[in-house]
């Protein structure tokens, strides 16, 4: 990618389904979710600055993943909300059973996709298990809602570095239970590697060092 500009992207759509049932259609919660469909959504947005350990696992990641570049930066879900980290789209009239799905969006292709879809489907569950409930929605980009607005709708800005996002996985028993412990402190020492790898380089650096590794 090139500093500065919008980059590219990893987006993850999940549908979950019971009994052949979307649990993100059909529902009295929000936008038609079912009350399962909202507390998984609700488990993923708890765990999403950890889960970046995982889906955002480059220093370069974070060039990316800035306010009004479409990635996604703030702790925050929505219906068809392009800015926000988790994107709600119901599909056309007629076909929700069918198209309903939650848009993760400050993922990338930098993730191993399945060490990505495995801790983003175990933080759903443990919001199910948890009956975890979801904030109100964000509505237009959070970036350009003023910080005690912020503040009031319970909106966080996602870790800015890979040191952030492993902060955040380390303190995470959600996604250490899932990965166990081995796997776990092996993705959290390799991230840190990589870190202390690109301590003083500059954005250039880094997206000319990482530009044809992934």
């Amino acid at each position: 990618m090139i500093p500065g500009h919008v980059g590219n992207g990893g987006h993850v759509h999940v549908s979950v389904v019971r009994d052949d049932a979307n649990l993100f259609a059909g529902g009295d919660g929000p936008f038609g979710m079912t009350r399962d469909g909202a507390a998984f959504t609700a488990g993923v947005l708890a765990e999403l600055p950890a889960l970046l350990a995982i889906g955002a696992p480059a220093v370069a990641s974070y060039l990316r993943l800035v306010p009004s570049h479409w990635a996604g930066a703030y702790t925050c879900w929505g219906l068809e909300t392009r800015e926000a980290a988790l994107r709600f789209v119901t599909g056309s009239t007629g076909s929700e059973q069918r198209s309903a799905n939650l848009e993760a969006k400050s993922f990338d292709l930098a993730a191993n996709p399945y060490l990505l879809v495995g801790c983003l489907l175990a933080a759903g569950i443990a919001g199910i298990d948890a009956g975890a409930t979801l904030p109100e929605p964000v509505r237009g980009d959070p970036g350009l809602l003023d910080a005690a607005e912020r503040e009031r709708l319970g909106i966080a800005r996602l870790p800015e570095t890979l040191d952030q996002a492993v902060d955040a996985f380390a303190a995470s028993a959600v996604l250490r239970e899932a990965l166990g412990d081995v796997l776990a402190d092996a993705v959290i020492a390799v991230r840190r590697a990589e870190s202390a790898r690109f301590a003083d380089a500059s954005p250039e650096q880094i997206a000319t060092a990482l530009r044809w590794v992934y």
